[in-house]
């Protein structure tokens, strides 16, 4: 069994900065690691969970609208790691950020999605 396991949330100003990671272990997890496309999704109160960047085995990186320019997604396949860094971050940048991994992420809803870490709070004050 594979464990997606998120840190690096917190509370920062707007402006500031985090990085979050995501790392798997278990069973074959390098195998796993290196066989499917990594994400971040982030849920706010109230809110539906919403695709933030995804980055593809290969390494070709997507990202919504709403973060393009500020968040930059990236992946270590030899640490199993997924990294997001959150620059200029804004107010509505505060969720709960969780961890992802299926075949693809972009193209598909987050109900379908197969492998989930537990999340992260990142709360951006003004």
């Amino acid at each position: 069994q594979v464990r997606l396991v998120e840190s690096g949330g917190g509370l920062v100003q707007a402006g500031g900065s985090l990085r979050l990671s995501c790392g798997a272990s278990g069973i074959s997890s390098s195998t796993f690691f290196s066989t499917n496309a990594m994400g971040w999704y982030r849920q706010a109160p109230g809110k539906q969970r919403e695709l933030v960047a995804a980055i593809t085995r290969g390494g070709t990186a997507n990202y919504a609208d709403s973060v393009k320019g500020r968040f930059t997604i990236s992946r270590d396949n030899a640490k199993n790691t997924v990294f997001l860094r959150m620059n200029s971050l804004k107010p509505d940048d505060t969720a709960v950020y969780y961890c992802a991994a299926d075949q693809k992420l972009f193209g598909i809803t987050y109900q379908d999605v197969r492998y989930w870490g537990q999340g992260t709070q990142v709360t951006v004050s003004s």
